[in-house]
């Protein structure tokens, strides 16, 4: 991923929950799930397709994806990209056009 993407994502993304001392796993680091995500989205594969170099479980990068869904990081970060990434003119809009084919479509609507 490069560094460009992540440093915009950074601006738009929430900051990480704290937890209460004790338990659980350390989070993991969010340019990893970004990786992960990217990686589902332009391959097409399924959640529970996600190979293992990431370091992450599917159901971490899944669930951080709803969350990061869910507060709209991904309308933000389109918002800016155009602005950031076009005015230096590092912004390719043919690699970022997505085929119909790739994005699978709920069944009834949402």
């Amino acid at each position: 991923m490069p560094d460009e993407l992540w440093e915009l994502f950074q601006r738009v993304v929430p900051s990480a929950p704290t937890r209460p001392q004790g338990g659980g796993r350390r989070r993991v680091d969010d340019r990893v799930i970004l990786a992960a995500i990217i990686y589902v989205a332009t391959t097409g594969c399924a959640w529970r397709q996600l190979p293992p170099v990431f370091g992450a479980s599917w159901q971490t990068v899944n669930r951080r994806f709803a969350e990061w869904s869910q507060a709209r990081v991904w309308a933000r970060l389109y918002r800016i990209m155009p602005d950031e990434l076009g005015a230096r003119g590092e912004l390719d809009w043919s690699r970022c056009a997505i085929d119909s084919v790739s994005v699978r479509a709920v069944k009834g609507g949402i």
